[in-house]
């Protein structure tokens, strides 16, 4: 038998910069971000903007077309800027993968040039698809503006878009040129954005780093407060242990059938799908971490005063914990709006053998490989009961009532 064997390793760099301002004129960082690393001059670039980010900032195009004015020398703006809706329409119509995919075809770009993404994890999803795509690939510059995708989603390596009513179906592993997080984008979000942002770094501290939520049970009421201090200090840790994984994980393509960060994640991407995504991808995974949580205590897993120490940060950053379509058609696993469908598309998306994170202790997780309906089943009129006493505060506080873990 002839054979041959070949293997390579490619080291993958790039920075992530917190800053304040990023088109202000008198700031370089973007500025040296681009040019420093240019091979010629000027570098040629794309912008797409999210449209909501556009109407909350009325200013940003002007600004953005001011700054490539005042730095001629090493920027070119290829095109107008282009403006695209933002959430999970940007993932779901082609036509916006279409239209962003036409403005770098016409302007000309080469694997040098660069594409500028400016929005919410949704729009960074699509455009990074787009740039991974081009040339199999264009260099492209993240400046994420929701606290999701500043202390989650925009940090990381992956870029995608939905399709056959999954999330996530089309994709690419494709690390950005750079990162660039601008705080002055939070200060516009609904409160409903700005906390619903913050279960990603609960994800995060709750299989990387107890001292972490500790942290973040001390920082909630400062956090409801929109306090942009502590906001900034979660955001920057967040994304801090998401990039450690990425780079020390040891699987930073998820080329194994274990995917830490995705904890609390097998629901919530079918809570997404079953609401339409009325329900946001923050809350959706806030949902997912309450309900693995508590399935963790009910299977014996999880010690019961740090369950609820869990269930209590998430309700007093003041995310739910329950939500209608989590309870419809459990008597049929395979009816398509059962939450039971999760696990088998979740299992495909990964690959292999089903994996699913679960708790120990915080900051101690352990995988699983199969899940007991019934105990799930249990896990969820628990979670009902807590939202119930918590929304009509017939019970203050929610674990005043005992709960019973009953049999697994």
């Amino acid at each position: 038998m002839d054979l041959i064997e070949q293997e390579f390793s490619v080291a993958f760099r790039y920075p992530v910069h917190f800053t304040r301002g990023v088109f202000d004129p008198a700031n370089p960082l973007f500025h040296r971000v681009v040019v420093g690393a240019s091979p010629r001059l000027p570098a040629d670039m794309v912008v797409v903007v999210d449209d909501g980010v556009a109407r909350a900032h009325r200013g940003l195009i002007d600004h953005i077309q001011a700054y490539a004015g005042r730095h001629a020398d090493g920027l070119k703006l290829t095109s107008a800027v282009l403006v695209v809706p933002g959430g999970e329409e940007a993932k779901n119509a082609p036509r916006h993968l279409e239209s962003i995919s036409r403005t770098i075809h016409d302007g000309a770009l080469c694997r040098h040039s660069y594409v500028v993404a400016i929005g919410g994890g949704a729009l960074l999803d699509v455009v990074g698809y787009a740039a991974a795509t081009a040339h199999r690939g264009i260099r492209l510059v993240r400046v994420p503006t929701t606290v999701l995708a500043q202390d989650d989603s925009g940090v990381g390596v992956k870029n995608g878009i939905n399709a056959f009513g999954k999330k996530n179906y089309f994709g690419t592993f494709a690390p950005p040129f750079a990162v660039i997080n601008d705080f002055n984008f939070l200060s516009t979000l609904l409160d409903r954005d700005w906390l619903c942002g913050v279960s990603e770094a609960i994800k995060a501290a709750l299989i990387k780093d107890a001292g972490f939520f500790d942290q973040l049970e001390r920082e909630a009421p400062r956090l409801v407060a929109r306090d942009a201090d502590a906001m900034e200090e979660t955001v920057r840790r967040s994304a801090a242990l998401h990039l450690a994984h990425i780079s020390a994980g040891g699987d930073p393509f998820e080329l194994t059938s274990s995917r830490p960060l995705d904890f609390g994640h097998w629901a919530a991407h079918k809570l997404e799908q079953l609401s339409h995504n009325r329900i946001r991808h923050g809350e959706a995974v806030g949902v997912g971490i309450a309900l693995d949580s508590t399935y963790a205590w009910i299977m014996g897993a999880l010690p019961e005063e740090q369950w609820r120490r869990i269930i209590e940060l998430l309700i007093g950053l003041r995310l739910s914990v329950f939500v209608p379509e989590l309870a419809e058609a459990l008597d049929d696993p395979d009816h398509p709006r059962s939450l039971f469908r999760g696990l088998p598309e979740f299992r495909e998306h990964l690959g292999g053998e089903l994996t699913v994170m679960l708790l120990r202790a915080i900051g101690e997780p352990f995988d699983v490989h199969e899940i007991s309906p019934r105990a799930m089943i249990r896990s969820i009129d628990i979670l009902r009961q807590v939202e119930s006493a918590r929304t009509t505060r017939a019970v203050d506080p929610p674990f005043a009532a005992p709960l019973s873990r009953g049999p697994s």
